[in-house]
């Protein structure tokens, strides 16, 4: 096992207590392997070996992120992130998958994935791209972060919290890495592949319409009945500017 836990900060959960990891994996050894991992970095981790177990599992452990396979005995991984967010929409998952074509990525990815591992894989991936989305949903090792402003649009990267004009707007932990990268960047126009790299770390050759989907969720929560913020510029890519 290449990870090295101790070269890094130490994630915690707000109240100070470990993170919480379950780990849904049909293949025993491989299950325990991804949990041993996640242990080293001091989170607190459980597992499933089916979907059954693994909504159950979720409702009485609470997680902080689920790692996901596609390919379960009962039901797919895509009915359990669907019942899942059922009861906790913003729950980051990151799927793993023996599939590796491009339509299985976006298929996993437009069905409400965070992000995106194919077997065979290397536990260090699975520990930096857990720890990107932990960072992404408020997991931090430090509290320091500032507020973005733009026009009546706020971010405030310590609580999470999004409102415009007053208004709290409630964005899932991809929307919301989304709208960040968007607000760090205001009035510049950033293209389909630089979004794909900074918030989902992919790049699928313009084949996905996964950026055009979420920003199509974003305007729906941060333009409905208001003056647009969010511009597509066409060949170009994104901008995000004041209204008015």
């Amino acid at each position: 096992m290449s990870v090295n836990a101790a070269s890094r900060p130490d994630l915690r959960r707000p109240d100070g207590l470990p993170v919480r990891v379950l780990v849904v994996d049909d293949e025993p050894t491989l299950a325990e392997l991804v949990t041993l991992a996640l242990r080293y970095e001091g989170w607190d981790v459980r597992s499933a070996l089916d979907g059954a177990t693994a909504v159950r599992t979720a409702r009485e452990f609470k997680p902080d992120a689920v790692v996901l396979d596609v390919m379960l005995p009962d039901f797919d991984g895509l009915e359990v992130l669907r019942r899942l967010r059922a009861e906790s929409d913003a729950l980051p998952v990151l799927f793993l998958t023996a599939k590796d074509s491009v339509e299985d990525r976006i298929a996993g990815l437009t069905a409400g994935g965070d992000d995106y591992v194919t077997k065979p894989f290397s536990v260090e991936e699975v520990v930096l791209r857990l720890r990107a989305l932990m960072r992404r949903t408020g997991v931090t090792e430090t509290g320091s972060d500032a507020t973005l402003v733009v026009g009546d649009l706020t971010l405030d990267e310590d609580t999470r919290e999004v409102h415009r004009g007053g208004q709290e707007i409630t964005l899932t932990a991809t929307e919301f890495e989304l709208l960040r990268f968007l607000m760090r960047n205001p009035r510049r126009v950033l293209s389909k592949t630089q979004i794909l790299d900074r918030v989902w770390n992919y790049d699928f050759g313009g084949q996905a319409n996964i950026v055009e989907l979420y920003i199509s969720y974003l305007r729906k929560k941060v333009d409905a009945g208001r003056e647009p913020m969010i511009h597509t510029m066409r060949g170009a890519g994104y901008v995000l500017k004041p209204a008015g």
